[in-house]
């Protein structure tokens, strides 16, 4: 089912591209511009473990495959500021069987942004949740539902997913609650394999 992109995610097709993006530095890089909005490759090089000189390397890589672009010059004009083209992004496996190197390089992006993503509950867990206040604590936490599905009906909950997070994905800043603040939605869709089928539903 296709969801229109709702979310206005930048859509990556290129295996080439897949595989730029499946590096840590860059996958971080990525994410703190999309989070942060433009900054130089001095200001990303603390976040994401690398020196401004490879920050900068990285960036223009990024720049070849049309993920991060030049911003608007900040009062240091000597300074290159960069910002990502899209507020996400988003890639798929293709579904032509003989499209091995579209498959190989959606699997090597999806296997690093889910290392890149372990240990995040964790950390969470330890550093952010017990400085909650209780209306936020009771609101945050995991949830881990099986239900048994074709293809066809996960894609429509995934569309369904989408049509209600996109009006706060992609309103104004102006437009936000003044009292809000970022939440982050982890979203694992692990389909089970054939061996694990039953017919239960949990």
């Amino acid at each position: 089912m296709d969801s229109g992109n709702r979310l206005g995610d930048i859509e990556i097709t290129d295996p080439l591209a897949m595989r730029a993006l499946a590096h840590p530095v860059r996958l971080a890089i990525l994410e703190r511009l999309q989070r942060h909005g433009p900054a130089t490759a001095t200001q990303l090089s603390p976040d994401v473990g690398a020196t401004p000189s490879v920050t900068s390397w990285h960036l223009r890589h990024l720049a070849g495959f049309g993920l991060v672009r030049d911003a608007e010059p900040g009062p240091d004009r000597r300074q290159r500021r960069w910002e990502a083209v899209a507020r996400g992004f988003r890639f798929e496996v293709p579904e032509d069987p003989d499209d091995e190197e579209g498959r190989a390089a959606a699997r090597v992006l999806s296997r690093e942004m889910f290392l890149r993503s372990a240990d995040l509950p964790n950390r969470w867990a330890a550093e952010v949740e017990p400085t909650l206040d209780p209306a936020w604590r009771r609101l945050a936490g995991l949830a881990n539902t099986r239900v048994v599905v074709s293809a066809h009906e996960l894609a429509a909950i995934e569309d369904a997913i989408e049509r209600v997070l996109a009006p706060y994905v992609t309103r104004d800043q102006a437009a936000r609650p003044a009292d809000g603040r970022g939440v982050r939605l982890l979203r694992y869709v692990l389909p089970e394999g054939a061996e694990e089928q039953t017919g239960g539903s949990s």
